[in-house]
């Protein structure tokens, strides 16, 4: 299925020194914030007080927020498990005692039922915080080992930088606009990552067969000409996974809020770099084409 018609001839890497401008500022805006601002970490990370209730009918979740953000809970986080009837309710720490805590979030819910509180260390959230760095930093290698051996370095660093980019940039937004940053959001950046991945390689793979089939055009050209050709796949895979995103971040709840904006700032920012960080870089870093042409078989004369 195709979005496009006919073949679309739009020179995409005449706009990659203003998108490479675009792309440096973003970045730099980006680790600024997280300078300055950090992340709102949640308390997967920060560890506090778990606790789990149950009521007689099924729980309004809107009613426990507004119940626990008059009796000053506002970063509470409140979620079904189980049935429709057992809530979970999370809480940052606070410089009380555990037990005076559970019975101020206890008495500000009315007609709920205390089935079990446990405390979650802060050692436990600086375990998933490097565990986390860990998992992004091993699979950024990883990407670049694998698009080096499988097409060439230089489409290896190229691509390594496009990755770092995206969640950098991820994270910047939910550092300037403050929204919580929780397991939940460390998973849909490491789906950006693949989704961004998957671009580029598309993009790469064409570029590949394009230098082998044409043969007379530069490097840009060719890039121009692989980017066209899969710009009708692109719009409709990142398209119809957007529309998706979009409908779980209006309809999904606030719990899922902050795991679709994740989604949604990553597959356009995934789009785009894959075409001017992956796609201009490679070109950048002196792309010709002989890099990717197969290596000719020496010939054996017959033995006398």
């Amino acid at each position: 299925m195709e979005f496009f018609k006919t073949n679309t001839k739009i020179d995409f890497m005449s706009q990659r020194k203003w998108a490479a401008i675009f792309s440096i500022v973003l970045f730099i805006l980006s680790i600024g914030s997280l300078i300055v601002n950090g992340l709102n970490l949640g308390l997967d990370f920060t560890g506090g007080l778990q606790l789990q209730v149950s009521y007689s009918q099924p729980a309004n979740l809107s009613q426990i927020r507004q119940e626990l953000s008059k009796a000053g809970f506002n970063e509470a986080v409140v979620q079904v498990y189980g049935t429709s009837r057992d809530v979970m309710v999370k809480l940052k720490p606070r410089k009380i005692s555990q037990q005076e805590l559970s019975n101020q979030v206890m008495a500000s819910l009315h007609g709920a039922k205390l089935q079990q509180v446990e405390y979650i260390g802060p050692e436990v959230g600086k375990t998933l915080v490097t565990n986390g760095i860990l998992a992004i930093i091993v699979s950024l290698l990883a990407t670049m080992a694998y698009i080096a051996l499988r097409f060439e370095y230089r489409f290896g660093i190229a691509s390594t930088i496009a990755l770092i980019h995206d969640p950098v940039l991820i994270l910047g937004v939910f550092s300037f606009f403050h929204v919580e940053f929780n397991q939940i959001v460390l998973a849909a950046i490491l789906t950006v990552l693949g989704f961004s991945l998957n671009d580029t390689v598309v993009v790469y793979d064409r570029v590949r067969e394009n230098f082998r089939k044409v043969r007379k055009g530069t490097s840009t050209e060719i890039l121009n000409l692989s980017v066209n050709q899969t710009l009708s796949r692109t719009i409709m895979t990142s398209g119809l996974t957007l529309v998706a995103v979009i409908a779980l971040f209006l309809f999904g709840g606030p719990m899922l809020h902050g795991f679709s904006l994740a989604l949604i700032i990553g597959i356009v920012i995934g789009t785009y770099s894959s075409i001017y960080i992956a796609g201009a870089l490679s070109i950048m870093m002196g792309l010709k084409k002989q890099h990717l042409m197969p290596l000719e078989k020496k010939q054996i004369d017959d033995m006398p």
